[in-house]
């Protein structure tokens, strides 16, 4: 009879749970309209390490038409099937690196694809080229200084402007995550129509510099990954907790908890640890949009254990298994920094080195508070609030991943989310207030005099 009643309340709690959810989806997630703006000059991002420069080319196609000579406005989506190898031939045509002009650098476009932007103001949409090339330098060149030779779409259009900035200088420690980009350096016709090379020049760095920075970013991905501390957040919950009749219960003491606790930062670290490896050496480089809503999906199911106990104690299992996710998503920053040999392995070690002490920071920070939390009664309320907050925070970010747009509650909930400190300066209070009051009510039930009831017999 009890467990009848129970599946039914857990039932009828499950359908409110999804009206709510649908009722949240088809009325309030309405596009957010933050977006680029289409603009007449193409970006040129430097990612720069020791042996090699990555060049990330923002090319806006109406631009690019004037010069490349074929009708690529008509049709954007498929005209890298139709026109990639001519593309491609005519970027190497008009890109070029060298420290001595007569012994050029080698130069390989490494990917294209076509992104289509919205404007700010209302308009139509505007496609752009994003273009990946590798400047690999001659044996015994470094890449501190060099000059950079491109003129595409310029040497046509005459007020096109090129803007190039350094994006990441690994030895240096910039980094476009941690620090403002360098101020941009132009390409455009000068006074005698002609396009004349750049010259980057950068101070020199060292290894120690990059490693450092790697660290750095490491955290800095962590400290700014809302996401992936929800996910592990909303699992730690309930691992304090013992489960009864297939539903959380009371407390189930400190060795117990810090061993589940344990259990599951550790899968966490040991799963995003190995793709962040596969991913970084080029071996496993899923499609990141999938990544990103695998991600989200990871939050709700996490979310959804935090309410009603759907894997009881097998949490680090699932933690593990999404910690593979959450590391193909660390594994895409390096990827996209197209390192190589030691410096590649270098930055793998320092940056999850550094996703691990923020990670055990921020978890140290929670875990002491959600114990002592936990021993009291009204811990269900909080368990139950940061689940729902996190179902809603997850279908926001699953709409948004997929569909490729912001909507109003991811749009809202990301500010909220960046002052997580006060969050946890919060669950402090109430859990050092729940001491001070539990410790005042001993007290007095202690400082009670005793009554004693002398009881006369007949004789």
């Amino acid at each position: 009879m009890y467990k009848n009643s129970y599946y039914s309340s857990c039932r009828a709690f499950l359908r409110r749970l999804l009206l709510i959810t649908g009722f949240i989806t088809s009325i309030v997630f309405a596009p957010s309209h933050v977006q680029a703006h289409q603009a007449p000059y193409t970006a040129v991002f430097l990612d720069v390490s020791p042996d090699r420069v990555g060049a990330e080319m923002q090319i806006p196609l109406t631009e690019l038409e004037f010069a490349f000579g074929h009708h690529i406005t008509a049709n954007p989506e498929t005209l890298l099937e139709r026109l990639g190898p001519e593309l491609k031939a005519y970027l190497l045509l008009h890109t070029h690196a060298y420290k001595n002009e007569a012994l050029p650098w080698t130069v390989n476009v490494t990917n294209m694809a076509m992104v289509k932007e919205q404007q700010v103001a209302s308009g139509p949409p505007f496609w752009e080229l994003r273009v990946n090339i590798l400047l690999l330098p001659r044996q015994n060149e470094d890449t501190r200084k060099f000059m950079l030779a491109y003129d595409g779409v310029v040497h046509q259009v005459i007020n096109h402007v090129i803007f190039v900035a350094v994006r990441n200088d690994w030895e240096t420690g910039r980094s476009d995550s941690l620090t403002s980009r360098s101020d941009p350096m132009t390409i455009r016709i000068s006074s005698d129509n002609k396009v004349h090379p750049l010259e980057i020049n950068i101070v020199k760095g060292n290894s120690w510099t990059g490693f450092k920075n790697m660290v750095s970013l490491g955290m800095e991905h962590i400290k700014t990954g809302t996401d992936h501390l929800l996910f592990l957040l909303v699992l730690l919950l309930p691992a304090t907790l013992v489960v009864k009749s297939k539903r959380w219960a009371e407390f189930g003491g400190v060795k117990y908890s810090l061993k589940r606790l344990l259990k599951i930062v550790t899968a966490f670290t040991a799963g995003h640890s190995l793709t962040l490896l596969l991913g970084a050496t080029g071996v496993l480089v899923p499609p990141s949009q999938i990544i990103e809503v695998l991600i989200a999906v990871s939050i709700l199911v996490s979310a959804i254990h935090a309410l009603i106990p759907i894997f009881p104690g097998k949490e680090y299992y699932v933690s593990g298994g999404f910690g593979l996710i959450h590391g193909m998503a660390f594994a895409s920053i390096l990827y996209n920094m197209q390192l190589h040999g030691m410096t590649l392995i270098l930055s793998i070690l320092g940056f999850n080195i550094g996703i691990e002490m923020m990670q055990l920071f921020i978890v140290a920070l929670i875990i002491p508070w959600l114990i002592v939390l936990s021993r009291g009664k009204s811990y269900a309320i909080l368990r139950v609030s940061g689940a729902i907050i996190a179902v809603i925070a997850s279908f926001a970010w699953i709409i948004e991943r997929i569909s490729g747009r912001p909507n109003v509650i991811s749009a809202h909930m990301q500010p909220i989310f960046d002052q997580g400190i006060w969050f946890v300066a919060g669950l402090a209070g109430i859990a050092i207030a729940s001491l001070f009051f539990k410790r005042g009510r001993r007290s007095k039930i202690q400082s009670r005099p005793l009554q004693v009831v002398t009881v006369n017999s007949a004789s």
